[in-house]
């Protein structure tokens, strides 16, 4: 498994994201392991993440998996291109499709574990499956359809 999770080689002014943005302050701050098969993130939700008592937000669910995903999409393909994380040209994917299917509700004060496999590689397209496990139950299952895109599209314009 990487000792480094692929967020931590964003290049710096694009890693902002709510969900994954090492440089978003206020945000999730997710982390993706790649171990060149599976995806694995872990994460504690937060009392304010609560949808009704003992139970996790679907929202906050939606956005774990969305990350997760988008990170195991951008791992795997550093991957099949035989490159190390994070070198140029960067590889950068947004969310093309994001379906989700809650399979039981998932309760707070527990880690829940995501683990993300790659279901489909394309040379612009890659189909990730991601569950959520909350004490070795799965509780949601998703699939992402990750779109490769410039990086360049997110810098920002000199004034």
């Amino acid at each position: 498994m990487s000792q480094q999770p692929i967020q931590n080689f964003y290049k710096d002014d694009v890693a902002i994201c709510y969900g994954c943005g090492k440089h978003n302050a206020d945000g999730l701050h997710i982390k993706t392991f790649w171990d060149g098969e599976i995806g694995r993130s872990t994460f504690t939700p937060r009392p304010e993440h609560t949808a009704f008592p003992g139970f996790v937000y679907g929202g906050l669910i939606a956005s774990l998996i969305d990350c997760h995903s988008i990170g195991t999409a951008i791992a795997a393909a550093y991957d099949a291109a035989g490159r190390a994380p994070g070198t140029d040209p960067e590889i950068t994917c947004v969310t093309g499709n994001l379906n989700v299917s809650y399979l039981k509700p998932t309760p707070m004060g527990v880690e829940l574990v995501l683990e993300a496999r790659i279901k489909e590689m394309g040379e612009r397209k890659i189909v990730v499956t991601c569950s959520v496990y909350a004490q070795d139950v799965e509780t949601v299952r998703a699939e992402t359809v990750a779109v490769r895109v410039p990086s360049r599209m997110f810098k920002k314009e000199a004034d």
